[in-house]
């Protein structure tokens, strides 16, 4: 939370009140520095013998699904909390302010369900930091912009929501969430 309320007030004393698209780029950059700084740490700080003792008790289905579950909401409660600085000390510039928080907390569920992936494999793979910036580039980057790309409809009246954008979104978490229970177990047997 500190790491948040410091972000958007240093945001806020650099930009008063930006344009919407500077806000809406800086949101989204915003959410994904705190997804990594909030969830991505999830499986990153299980010692060797805590990872052993989940072993002996749950299978790895149910402690993937268990990580994706908590980190999901934890996303959630700061994206919200995000968004509420964010319109407090930026000023809002939104059009449809209940579409934009439906679409915040989307995309922190997306964002949440690619980190801890990611965070699972770099725990098992040793080199941390650097797995987590190669395989999340690619995958994170088409989503940031999927996310700006649909976000735009909040700010403006006239333009709506595409039905197939958030489709592809939810088809992409859908995706990430079928993909860690798959390859989970082959992981945890390490």
């Amino acid at each position: 939370m500190l790491y948040i309320g410091a972000t958007i007030f240093v945001l806020f004393l650099a930009i008063d009140e930006p344009e919407h698209k500077v806000w809406n780029g800086l949101f989204w950059v915003t959410q994904l520095f705190i997804c990594i700084n909030a969830v991505a740490k999830s499986f990153l700080q299980e010692s060797r013998g805590r990872m052993l003792y989940f072993y002996s008790i749950v299978s790895p289905a149910h402690f993937v699904l268990a990580k994706l579950l908590f980190n999901s909401l934890l996303m959630l409660l700061m994206s919200l909390l995000s968004l509420l600085l964010f319109s407090l000390l930026m000023g809002s510039p939104l059009a449809r302010p209940w579409s934009f928080m439906g679409l915040v907390l989307l995309g922190g569920w997306s964002l949440s369900m690619v980190f801890t992936f990611l965070a699972a494999i770099a725990a098992r793979a040793q080199q941390n930091a650097a797995i987590m910036a190669v395989l999340g580039f690619p995958l994170i980057i088409p989503q940031l912009i999927l996310l700006m790309k649909i976000s735009n409809a909040a700010f403006n009246p006239v333009i709506t929501f595409k039905a197939t954008d958030l489709l592809l979104l939810g088809a992409l978490d859908v995706l990430v969430g079928t993909m860690a229970v798959i390859l989970f177990p082959f992981l945890w047997k390490d």
